[in-house]
């Protein structure tokens, strides 16, 4: 059987939590990222220069992450919701002052304590 995909509700809701983060991450908002992120060892983050296994190496490399150069222009984004409890959002972005394009690709499930990212994966273009 075949979830049901983007219900408007859910895809509000996973845009909504995808908003907050993307303010959180230029604005360097640690403490809302850290809760963004789902407080598990299966939760993981492929960045453009690390590989993180686990909530506490996410959190570790956040609060060592410098605060400047974080401002980014979304160029395109594509939010897909599948039934009720799991989503993707996925984006392309250039940082401030570069001509290179990013991408950014999230996993976020529905949890106890709200929607929450399980797995991300950022990467630049050549």
């Amino acid at each position: 059987m075949t979830p049901l995909i983007n219900l408007s509700e859910v895809v509000a809701e996973v845009t909504a939590a995808f908003d907050r983060y993307e303010d959180a991450l230029v604005n360097n908002k640690v403490e809302v990222l850290d809760e963004l992120f789902w407080a598990s060892p299966h939760t993981l983050r492929y960045g453009a220069t690390e590989n993180l296994y686990g909530y506490a190496e996410i959190q570790a490399f956040r609060a060592a992450r410098p605060a400047e150069g974080l401002a980014r222009e979304i160029l395109r984004t594509v939010i897909t919701t599948y039934g009720l409890d799991f989503a993707t959002a996925n984006i392309e972005f250039r940082r401030e002052g570069s001509t290179r394009t990013g991408r950014q690709s999230q996993t976020w499930m529905r949890t106890a304590q709200g929607w929450r990212v399980v797995a991300a994966h950022v990467s630049l273009l050549g």
